[in-house]
């Protein structure tokens, strides 16, 4: 509180005079009048003599204006007792000893604090729920202050902590009007001032200064005012796009569905543990007022991937043409897309404040980054006016060098392989390289789709030393069609059949696979492979394995394998220096965002691996845990 002045008289009357009681069980009202006069200072004096210690600032000047306050009967503790009431706690019920057996033995010092706190305390409550309203003289602020715990000895919860006498009652007031902010008979100053905060926050959110409105909202969300929740977590969703938020009732509303309920939805579709399954997050959706026709109809498609948030109004073409681009892995081209036509978006109602459906539309709401949901809030939109944010930077490094960079790519990747074929669409792929009626999936996570895929052992008519990959699929900006694994963790072997020569039947096509050397002593060597074939026809090759390069074809100086692979230099240098190469004089490139934390649609290759022929030997390792 740093000393500054608080005046008791005037919070303490308007507490009372706004005080409604709450409805008693037999549907009566319970009437407690909360104030009572003040202590003098001669009674206030009596019980610090008595106490052997000079009370606290903020509770002795309460005393002066109230001597003792009836709370709430929600609350906990009912009743604060006067200057004649309180008395030490004395710790009763031997909590210091067991708060002291769990301490270990390099404790917190508010651990510390707490354990010994019982034996201090001084105890106000003279009415509760089996609960204690505590001041603790050892645990002090500079001002004088002791902090304030609150137990609730039915809960087997830590006890709550205030700084001060002062911060409790200012919690206990504004949980007072949170207990009565749906009751239409509850209004009155302070309703109507922070009512008014809510619509001023609304507002400057739309204009693009939520840094403005934060602060307006969580004080009103604190008083529980209706639709500050909503609001702030408009707020709070965009700044950190991951989380998840609920939106209450706003289901119900026709004109908030498109936005609201897909959000709600993306838990259990996510396919995570949710309480009660799909079936309860139904029931809880049509209780909040949703058609159950709809909340089935959004989870199916939210589900199986295929949920396409889509606004009418100009906003919801650039979102349409925002996906197309995203679909193909151009998430910075979608991103500008839609930053550009922020100011386009219409707030359906008044309860909307910002486009936040997108978060859950499987292609587009990966592209959110936390920077990217500070831009839309920074952005005025539905009709208000204010100045532009600075663009935040793109997120895709040009050409494919990013492949190698040691941290975040070699987290997400165990090596990769990747079929480019220049000028065609992507969704012609499955037919050149995939297997037979390879259908492209809707946009997923590619690791995920990966890992989930059967095996060769598991799949029926598929050979075991076959070699079929999961891909993703998606488009460079120097219009190559592309096909990646770096998940299947497959290894280059004597095996290997480039699908060069397949995927160039119409134009060039490019095939490059890096196999990482494995970290176990006497594992195999790094290697990598490059082909590129044209018109149905391998026109040059070359694998590296370690040491060893086999080469075919009219190789370019420029991708000379003895070139960039030089003995002397580093795994790391020499694969660097071959995707720079790729890069320079193939034009390749590969989407990073889209590839390790977007979603694209995916199919499954035809073997990249070829039959053994006579006295080739081949092994397949199953490994099985037996239970003893």
């Amino acid at each position: 509180m740093s000393g500054e002045a608080f005046n008791w008289h005037e919070f303490l009357a308007r507490w009372q005079q706004e005080w409604v009681p709450r409805a008693g069980e037999d549907g009566g009202q319970i009437v407690v009048p909360p104030s009572r006069p003040g202590a003098d200072e001669a009674a206030i004096a009596a019980a610090e003599e008595r106490l052997g210690r000079r009370l606290p600032p903020s509770y002795r000047e309460f005393l002066a204006v109230s001597d003792g306050w009836h709370v709430d009967e929600t609350a906990g503790v009912y009743q604060l007792g006067g200057a004649a009431d309180i008395g030490w706690f004395q710790d009763p019920h031997d909590m210091s000893s067991l708060y002291e057996e769990n301490l270990g033995d390099d404790p917190r010092e508010a651990d510390i604090l707490l354990a010994g706190m019982w034996r201090r305390a001084l105890r106000l409550e003279t009415d509760s729920d089996m609960s204690h309203a505590l001041l603790d003289p050892g645990d002090s602020d500079q001002d004088g202050e002791w902090a304030l715990y609150v137990y609730k000895g039915w809960s087997g919860e830590l006890p709550d902590r205030y700084p001060s006498f002062r911060a409790y009652m200012e919690a206990m007031y504004r949980r007072f009007h949170s207990d009565r902010a749906e009751r239409d008979d509850f209004v009155n100053a302070t309703t109507r001032v922070l009512d008014a905060h809510v619509e001023e926050a609304r507002l400057l959110a739309l204009r693009g200064r939520w840094e403005q409105a934060l602060p307006l909202l969580e004080e009103a969300l604190s008083f529980g005012r209706p639709r500050s929740a909503v609001l702030l977590n408009q707020l709070r969703h965009l700044l950190d796009p991951r989380s998840s938020r609920s939106y209450g009732n706003l289901v119900a509303d026709p004109r908030y569905l498109p936005e609201i309920l897909p959000l709600e939805a993306m838990t259990p579709a996510s396919g995570e543990w949710r309480l009660g399954g799909d079936d309860h997050w139904v029931g809880m959706m049509t209780a909040r007022g949703a058609a159950r026709e709809s909340v089935e109809a959004i989870l199916s498609t939210m589900r199986d991937g295929t949920y396409c948030y889509a606004p009418a109004s100009p906003w919801g073409l650039a979102v349409a043409e925002a996906r197309e681009s995203a679909r193909w892995g151009a998430t910075d081209a979608a991103w500008q897309l839609l930053r550009h036509a922020l100011p386009l978006w219409e707030a359906p109602g008044p309860s909307l404040i910002a486009p936040i459906g997108l978060l859950a539309d499987p292609v587009l709401g990966p592209l959110i980054t936390p920077e990217r949901g500070r831009e839309i809030l920074a952005t005025p939109r539905s009709g208000q006016t204010g100045p532009v944010p600075e663009p935040v930077p793109d997120l895709d490094p040009p050409g494919l060098t990013w492949l190698a960079e040691p941290v975040a790519t070699r987290q997400a990747f165990d090596g990769y392989r990747c079929v480019w074929v220049e000028g065609i669409a992507p969704d012609r792929l499955p037919a050149l390289i995939g297997e037979e009626d390879a259908q492209l999936s809707p946009p997923t996570d590619p690791r995920k789709a990966s890992w989930r895929a059967p095996q060769a052992h598991e799949r029926e008519g598929v050979e075991l030393w076959e070699d079929r990959a999961v891909v993703a699929v998606g488009r460079t900006a120097e219009t190559w069609a592309f096909a990646f694994d770096g998940h299947s963790h497959h290894h280059l072997s004597n095996l290997f059949l480039s699908p060069a020569a397949a995927a160039s039947s119409s134009g060039h096509a490019v095939v490059v696979w890096c196999d990482p050397r494995l970290s176990s002593p006497g594992g195999r060597p790094a290697a990598f492979h490059l082909s590129v074939a044209e018109q149905g026809v391998e026109i040059y090759a070359f694998t590296v394995r370690g040491t060893e390069i086999d080469r075919s074809g009219a190789i370019p100086q420029a991708l000379d394998p003895a070139r960039l692979f030089r003995p002397e230099d580093t795994e790391l240098d020499c694969e660097l220096r071959v995707l720079q190469a790729l890069h320079t004089e193939l034009g390749l490139s590969l989407p990073r965002f889209a590839l390790t934390q977007g979603r694209l649609p995916t199919f499954t290759t035809r073997s990249w691996t070829r039959a053994p022929r006579s006295g080739e030997g081949f092994a397949y390792l199953s490994f099985v845990r037996h239970r003893p």
